[in-house]
């Protein structure tokens, strides 16, 4: 080593890409937990992103069945998921609207604030930061 320099570590980090590509390239099996849509992983969940124990192998990476959550956990699951469906939908449709729903519909604000107040808090953020979102001018 010259000048100081320190030597690049080779080893595995807890990261998964390694593993991925080993499983992919070389057809060693590896079990990965990662954000894929639910097609049947989980039942009581809509067909959006989960995070789910997936096989990966030579033929990509396969999700694996959960079944149902418990309930509470699935409202849970269910009430959070809206709220980035709305703030998702509020970018494709530059829709003020919708990111103020999405804002009043967050489990933590609402618990704070009333509908009044996140309406106020949101436009003062909005004007605020108007120069920053040039997309919903």
């Amino acid at each position: 080593m010259l000048r100081g320099e320190r030597q690049i570590p080779v080893g595995r980090s807890l990261e998964y890409g390694a593993d991925i590509i080993e499983a992919l390239e070389c057809d060693r099996t590896a079990t990965i937990y990662g954000n894929v849509l639910n097609d049947g992983s989980i039942d009581n969940l809509p067909g959006g992103c989960v995070e789910v124990e997936c096989r990966v192998d030579r033929d990509g990476i396969h999700a694996q069945r959960f079944g149902r959550l418990p309930e509470q956990l699935a409202g849970l699951n269910r009430s959070h998921m809206a709220v980035h469906e709305l703030v998702v939908e509020a970018l494709v449709e530059r829709s003020k609207e919708k990111a103020r729903y999405a804002l009043m519909l967050d489990p933590l604000t609402a618990a704070i604030c009333s509908l009044d107040e996140i309406a106020r808090l949101f436009d003062e953020m909005w004007e605020a930061e108007r120069e920053s979102m040039p997309a919903f001018s």
